[in-house]
């Protein structure tokens, strides 16, 4: 069995694998802060995590408006997702003024079960919050860079090639951006037990 890593470690960890970055602009000139799903570690705590964005992140966005890009790209349920209770809980702890000034969520490559469980569950485990409306799914490279400076934000090469081999697959289908961004209200709402157990099958 492996050693828990110390809370300080665990935040070495996360800072060295990259996980967030702040890099790059949007659009309207806002700072990025991208999130690799792959590089997150899921045996780090929650706690270590907070504190990493208490002293890492926050900071560093200077109470400036800001976008966040996700890169769900290769990311897997049983290496990368914490849990639904776990994502509530850090969203949660973020100071409100920094919510308010997160504009928009790109959320790049996202899969049909990540998909089916945020619309189902999104308005459950973020009600109130707005998160939920911020939102917009992005199945193209070429799709985000309307959105972002592409010449300022660095992508792993993984990410390119899923997307090139999506191209190949499935030109027509890929090229819908954000075709079914609140997919929620075809749904009726599920309980919180419900999202908490529909969690397992996210990535």
């Amino acid at each position: 069995m492996s050693a828990v890593l110390e809370l300080s470690d665990q935040q070495k960890l996360i800072q060295n694998l990259q996980v967030f970055k702040i890099q790059g602009q949007d659009k309207h000139r806002r700072p990025v802060l991208r999130i690799i799903g792959k590089f997150f570690p899921v045996h780090v705590s929650i706690d270590a995590l907070k504190k990493y964005l208490e002293a890492e992140i926050y900071p560093s966005l200077n109470g400036r408006p800001f976008s966040i890009l996700y890169v769900h790209t290769a990311a897997k349920r049983a290496e990368n997702f914490p849990g639904a209770s776990a994502l509530k809980s850090t969203y949660e702890a973020i100071p409100a003024k920094i919510r308010e000034n997160m504009k928009v969520i790109y959320f790049l490559h996202p899969g049909l079960q990540s998909r089916l469980f945020l619309a189902t569950c999104g308005r459950i485990l973020f009600s109130g919050s707005g998160l939920y409306s911020k939102l917009k799914y992005v199945n193209r490279l070429d799709l985000l860079w309307a959105h972002l400076m592409r010449d300022e934000i660095e992508m792993p090469e993984f990410v390119w090639e899923f997307d090139e081999e999506a191209d190949r697959h499935c030109p027509t289908i890929m090229d819908f951006e954000e075709e079914s961004n609140h997919p929620s209200t075809v749904y009726a709402s599920p309980s919180l037990d419900y999202c908490r157990a529909s969690a397992r099958c996210i990535a």
